[in-house]
């Protein structure tokens, strides 16, 4: 059995796959469904994610949950604090006792949806209803100007 594929045809898929957004590198950030935080600032988020900010509006301890081996987390990290990844890592083993590290996405979703006050960072590919996701800028992942992708 022979496919016989036109070259319009597999441009037109060329086309398609190249006009798709890349997902690997758009991260959500996440709370508890209970949380009341539904949308923050950039700076807000920055803040949160460099342990300057430690309390959610209503007095909660923020709980920061950090996926152990996330190159997307840790680049959207760098960009969303403007460090190095020498600073990053410097900062991290400064604050690894106020910080939960887990092992997957997976774990950082249950870490968040089970710890009043937590907020993770995940692939927007593995969020799920369990959690909810935070606008950030107005803006909901894969639109531009959510962190800095």
């Amino acid at each position: 059995m022979t496919v016989n594929i036109s070259r319009s045809t597999v441009l037109l898929l060329l086309a398609l796959l190249l006009a798709a957004p890349c997902f690997a590198h758009h991260m959500a950030v996440v709370v508890s469904k209970q949380n009341p935080a539904a949308e923050m600032t950039s700076e807000q988020v920055r803040k949160i994610f460099r342990a300057e900010t430690k309390e959610w509006p209503d007095g909660t301890s923020i709980k920061l949950v950090l996926h152990r081996e996330s190159e997307d987390q840790l680049i959207t990290l760098h960009r969303l604090n403007g460090i190095s990844r020498q600073e990053w890592q410097t900062w991290f083993n400064e604050h690894k006792d106020s910080v939960k590290v887990v092992d997957s996405d997976q774990d950082v979703l249950s870490y968040v949806e089970s710890t009043p006050g937590a907020v993770g960072l995940v692939r927007v590919r593995s969020v799920t209803g369990r959690v909810k996701v935070v606008r950030v800028n107005g803006k909901m992942p894969m639109e531009r100007g959510y962190l800095s992708h």
